[in-house]
């Protein structure tokens, strides 16, 4: 009896120290994660990257800059037609090729910018894992790497090699959940310099501010279903009735978040275009749709396709089938 209390006090006491240094690791991660946030949003910077998909890869520059206590920011597409993002205080201007320029009242850009940017950290621990992988080098400086891993795996994580010295983000790859990577965000090169706030607010001084479009509010509808199983931590952040851009066809829409991924669930009555079931993944997004009676249930967002189905495959309905078109605003 004896030789087991020492065998099993000794096999606690080897493993006390491992518990602590990986509490120590994941605190770490975690710190780091908030540097990165602070640093992002703080530093006056400009950062080239790719953005790397399966069939293309993507080259684009990001420039940034606090102002006077507001976030002075260009997005630029370095290939193709001239495209570009502006950001000048809270307000957000798209100007794209083929349609009229526009500006929304928003503080955070609609792009395709490295993950991270502007997201909670501590609301995100409570769904994901933050783990420290070590050391590598990316775009020519020496990095921290951290893994952000979902706790329940039904979503994807991200690898993010952070700089040591300045905290910025120099390489992303976001991983579906045998760890391939679906896409990846590459620094090419970068400055860091209190000066760049001056040359960005003369850059954007002499563009003229496209008129500001007043976006409809949305109506938070009281729909006729409801959606009995979602991945943890994700919450409804709107629901309406519309009609689909191309097709006219009314539907009624959820959308939901965990604060790093979003998706949203579509419902309608079926029409002649409609198929039985449908699976598509194309990078990170998945859509998958099917039929209940005859109705449409949809769900298209950045979860895996496994994730996806379960969800769809969860709506009730409450009440009647969503409305026809000629009840649909």
């Amino acid at each position: 009896m004896k030789k087991f209390l020492v065998g099993a006090a000794t096999l606690v006491s080897l493993m006390m120290p491992w518990q602590a240094s990986a509490e120590d690791a994941v605190s770490s991660a975690e710190a780091l994660l908030h540097q990165m946030d602070v640093a992002s949003r703080e530093l006056s910077y400009e950062l080239s990257y790719i953005l790397i998909k399966k069939n293309s890869i993507e080259p684009l520059r990001y420039s940034h800059a606090q102002i006077d206590g507001e976030t002075f920011a260009q997005l630029v597409y370095l290939s193709g037609p001239p495209r570009e993002v502006i950001q000048r205080g809270s307000e957000v201007s798209y100007f794209e090729p083929g349609l009229d320029a526009f500006t929304i009242d928003s503080n955070k850009m609609v792009a395709p910018l490295p993950p991270m940017m502007k997201v909670d950290v501590d609301d995100l621990a409570a769904n994901y894992d933050f783990i420290s992988m070590g050391r590598a080098r990316e775009a020519g400086v020496a990095c921290d790497v951290v893994r952000i891993a979902p706790k329940d795996g039904t979503r994807y994580s991200y690898l993010l090699w952070v700089a040591n010295h300045n905290n910025l983000v120099m390489r992303a790859d976001l991983l579906d959940r045998d760890g391939e990577p679906l896409e990846q965000y590459r620094a090419v090169s970068y400055v860091v310099n209190p000066k760049i706030s001056d040359v960005l607010k003369k850059r954007l001084v002499s563009v003229e501010r496209p008129v500001v479009v007043q976006l409809p509010p949305q109506p938070q509808a009281e729909l006729g279903w409801k959606v009995k199983w979602l991945p943890q931590g994700f919450e409804s952040v709107s629901r309406n009735r519309h009609r689909l851009l191309m097709t006219e066809r009314p539907v009624e829409s959820k959308m939901f978040s965990d604060g790093l991924f979003s998706f949203s669930i579509y419902v309608g009555e079926a029409d002649g275009f409609t198929v039985r079931e449908q699976l598509v993944r194309q990078g990170r997004r998945t859509l998958h749709s099917y039929m209940k009676g005859n109705v449409e249930v949809t769900v298209v967002g950045d979860i895996p396709p496994a994730t996806a189905r379960r969800v769809a495959e969860s709506v009730s309905f409450t009440a009647q089938p969503p409305a026809k078109a000629d009840a649909v605003q």
